[in-house]
């Protein structure tokens, strides 16, 4: 493997490359001789990067054909094109890459920065008219170097995804040079996917096992032609909760909901999956009985804890999306339309008849539904379960799919996307920024996050846990500017960081952070203390100052713990 990462300037260039496997760094500055030398004794190898497959691989093979790379970085940077329309023989050029960054992603300086490590930037500037002195050099070769160390940090904490997309290469039997495919581009070749046309995207029905009895304005609503955009919706009431239907997906819950009692859970296992199966809305462009076999292969795998589990689980998974990409071979809209619609309709069967049962709706969402059992219940809790398992007995039946249940003793909801439901013997589920859990790679403000945690789950309360903490790194919070934004603003003065990590401060002369968009607007950054400090060095194990402001800390958990507490502040 060779991590790499190129920095273009007007006049000069320069890439790192590290090669953990035998421990070897090398750094090329505008010798191309020695980066084609170097290319041709390792291009069978892999080549990984951080956004290598919009950026450093046209820089790497522009310099390769002999362009200049600064070309191409002005017309992928500046212009916001597509690095393989700059010239045609990009694509003669063999590069087997794999990219860290996902498609989601916010950065590397982002992710940086959430790991606790140094996210100050070169003061070398980008647009500099002249060549480079050779402390410039020095300095970019620097940052260059740990940005490859900082992308070698987060690909062994996303490991688990480079495994399985060498996993789909061997178990298919697919060339190395197939390991630069995205996920859904491999889905398509794996099935066999052949690009078609069509011209049915709204061709839209309903299940034919549907038992609809009392909600049928859901489905009406979907079978309206009226409605075939996808920027309506239906808000409706199901349940005695409020619910919106849509085109991507049903949601609905009791808003600032808390509640103790008899709770069960229940997802649809594989849902998109098993409607495309069961259904038969697998894409008419590939070969359905292909994507059936690889479903049932990774359901013995499941079954067997084998990790080959994991490359299926892509192909599965992608499958779906693919769908509604018009680049993919596996488009097919009006299927991808009616697998979304079918499972929104078979829920709100399911809802419908757990309601006739007696059940209390707590939740819905796209693949799912959260239940109470009433306190008046008749029959008490046996009776309960046997109710239920009843009602999900005949539509598992009935709808060819399959629940699985999980039990809960107590339920704090803010939303559908931010709940915390805690089992009897203390685990818990959680969604949503306040209460998810955190990792390396997504780390801001931890200390509030656990703070309303404990507070929930423990009736800690809220400044105990934030006043007790003496780690500097679970108060950061990462901000970073998108491409709309010239730079950031903080005590007068432009940053030349893009990415900076941010502290509530009780020092009064401390400004908040502001942006400056490129017409020039400024605005302050969505989040940020009004008084606040950067630290952009590496902060861990680095010492609490006397500046950190806590009470904003614990303001801010108590503004968030409102959302799951009926707005009851006295819990605090």
């Amino acid at each position: 493997m060779q991590f790499i990462d190129f920095e273009v300037f007007h006049y000069d260039w320069l890439c790192v490359i590290v090669n953990p496997n035998v421990d070897d760094e090398v750094v090329i500055v505008n010798d191309r001789d020695v980066l084609i030398d170097y290319y041709q004794k390792n291009n069978n190898d892999i080549w990984i990067g951080f956004n290598i497959r919009h950026y450093d691989q046209y820089i790497f093979k522009a310099i390769l054909i002999g362009l200049e790379p600064k070309q191409v970085n002005d017309w992928i940077i500046v212009q916001d094109r597509a690095g393989w329309e700059f010239d045609s023989r990009f694509r003669d050029i063999p590069l087997n890459f794999y990219d860290v960054m996902n498609a989601t992603d916010r950065g590397l300086k982002y992710y940086e920065g959430s790991m606790g490590n140094d996210i100050r930037e070169s003061s070398v500037p980008f647009h500099i008219p002249f060549r480079l002195t050779q402390a410039q050099i020095d300095e970019t070769v620097k940052y260059c170097t740990h940005d490859v160390e900082q992308t070698m940090e987060v690909f062994s904490r996303r490991i688990d995804d480079f495994n399985a997309h060498i996993g789909l290469l061997k178990m298919f039997n697919l060339p190395l040079s197939d390991i630069s495919k995205t996920k859904v581009q491999l889905s398509a070749k794996i099935l066999d996917a052949r690009k078609r046309r069509y011209n049915d995207e709204f061709d839209i029905d309903v299940p034919p096992t549907l038992d609809i009895k009392r909600y049928t304005e859901v489905m009406d609503w979907y079978l309206d032609e009226s409605n075939y955009d996808y920027t309506k919706s239906l808000n409706i009431t199901i349940a005695g909760v409020p619910h919106t239907f849509g085109w991507g997906g049903v949601h609905g819950a009791i808003p600032n909901y808390m509640g103790e009692g008899n709770y069960i859970n229940m997802d649809v296992a594989s849902l998109y999956p098993s409607l495309m199966i069961r259904y038969d809305l697998i894409s008419r462009s590939c070969h359905a009985e292909k994507f059936k076999e690889i479903v049932d292969a990774r359901l013995k795998y499941k079954a067997e804890k084998n990790p080959l589990q994991a490359p299926l689980k892509i192909v599965i998974n992608g499958t779906y999306g693919a769908s509604k990409d018009k680049n993919n071979p596996l488009y097919d809209p009006r299927q991808a339309n009616r697998v979304c619609v079918y499972g929104q309709l078979l829920l709100l069967d399911l809802i419908e008849h757990l309601e006739d049962a007696g059940a209390e709706i707590i939740q819905s969402n796209t693949d799912g539904v959260l239940v109470r059992m009433p306190d008046d219940y008749q029959g008490g809790i046996d009776k309960f379960y046997s109710d239920i398992d009843n009602v999900a007995h005949e539509w598992e039946i009935r709808t060819g799919l399959n629940l699985e249940f999980d039990e809960y003793c107590k339920v704090f909801q803010g939303d559908v996307n931010n709940y915390l439901i805690v089992a009897e013997d203390g685990h818990y589920k959680s969604k949503g920024a306040y209460v998810k859990e955190l990792s390396d790679l997504d780390y801001d403000l931890a200390i509030v996050n656990e703070a309303v945690v404990e507070n929930l789950l423990n009736d800690t309360p809220i400044s105990k846990t934030v006043n007790n903490c003496n780690e500097l790194y679970k108060f950061q919070l990462v901000k970073r500017i998108s491409a709309k934004y010239a730079n950031l603003i903080y005590n007068g003065k432009m940053l030349n960081e893009k990415t900076v990590r941010v502290f509530a401060s009780i020092r009064r002369e401390d400004t908040t952070l502001y942006k400056r968009h490129k017409n020039g607007r400024i605005q302050k950054v969505e989040g940020t203390p009004d008084h606040c400090f950067i630290v952009n060095e590496n902060v861990h194990d680095m010492p609490i100052p006397s500046i950190l402001d806590k009470r904003w800390y614990i303001a801010e958990a108590e503004r968030r713990i409102v959302k799951f507490k009926n707005n009851d502040r006295r819990l605090f």
